[in-house]
């Protein structure tokens, strides 16, 4: 039953609607508040001087095009801030085309690390022949131990197993990847429960993600931008606690509002939706000029 409110006397009926937009609100604003206070009482790791990382960085083997992108991905700054140091054993989760691979690999190798990666599970007959090849494709590509180090792909997806033994890893990132979890019903929470689960005790989860605040996300976070609040809940709900916040992928250029949603940006440059041709008419003069999204950059902790 609906619950009777007044204001200046008259009587208003709060129905549900009413009811869940005031607690989304509260939530964004428990969350604000909790930002706020992490920003201030617990600081990022010191992004002290890492040789092996900076020369894993500037590594030529890496790809013109990735290295075309550390402008905006600032690959050193993130990974200090997320507390990626020798001879760890760090998780990447869905790497893409292999913009963190290229770095990551090397540097565990140079380190006395471990890096870990994911890719289709082989193992779900679900899967399709398309996902197969791209796996098939990615690990061709960084078979090369001598250029790379030993890239190790295990399984992934909402049917999968454990990305490793219970308390095996140190870092578990995921890149601009929250969005697509989202779009498959419970695989977000898979994705949390299952790096909660393979982290040490005191293990950090990384995140970057496009970061839809100050505006509200899109119905189905369709654009590709997700509230940090989000992000948060998600990992909390885990066992997850927040341990600090950066600006250092902050992008007050981009508006958010792109006819394509965040893929307009580069690296897609779409100039048409997903899956439809490419219009050679459309005007990327504006997109161009933002460059890439505005993201979020955080760093929770497994406790322990």
């Amino acid at each position: 039953m609906p619950t009777l409110a007044c204001r200046l006397g008259r009587p208003r009926v709060q129905g549900p609607h009413t009811r869940n937009l005031r607690n989304t609100m509260l939530r964004a604003f428990v969350t604000a508040a909790a930002l706020a206070i992490v920003s201030a009482a617990a600081p990022a790791p010191a992004a002290a001087a890492d040789a092996e990382l900076a020369k894993a960085v500037a590594n030529p083997a890496r790809a013109a095009e990735n290295r075309a992108r550390d402008g905006y991905r600032h690959p050193a700054e993130t990974l200090a801030f997320w507390g990626v140091k020798p001879k760890q054993t760090v998780i990447e989760l869905s790497p893409g085309s292999g913009y963190w691979t290229e770095i990551l690999a090397p540097y565990a190798r140079a380190t006395g690390g471990t890096y870990v990666t994911t890719g289709a599970d082989l193992d779900d007959p679900a899967v399709s022949d398309g996902a197969r090849k791209g796996r098939a494709n990615f690990e061709a590509k960084y078979a090369d131990a001598g250029k790379w180090g030993p890239v190790k792909v295990v399984n992934f997806g909402p049917k999968a197993r454990p990305l490793g033994a219970p308390g095996s890893a140190d870092v578990v990132i995921t890149a601009r990847n929250i969005h697509n979890f989202t779009y498959q019903p419970g695989m977000l929470d898979k994705v949390m429960g299952d790096a909660y689960a393979v982290l040490k005790p005191g293990g950090a989860l990384a995140v970057e993600e496009h970061r839809a605040d100050p505006r509200a996300e899109t119905p189905g976070m369709t654009d590709g931008y997700v509230a940090v609040a989000t992000v948060v809940a998600a990992a909390r709900k885990a066992g997850f606690k927040l341990a600090a916040q950066s600006e250092i992928n902050a992008n007050p250029k981009d508006t958010k509002d792109h006819p394509f949603g965040v893929w307009t940006l580069a690296p897609s440059r779409n100039t048409a939706p997903n899956g439809q041709p490419a219009n050679p008419a459309f005007d990327r003069t504006k997109y161009d000029a933002i460059g890439e999204s505005d993201r979020m950059t955080l760093r929770f902790v497994k406790p322990g």
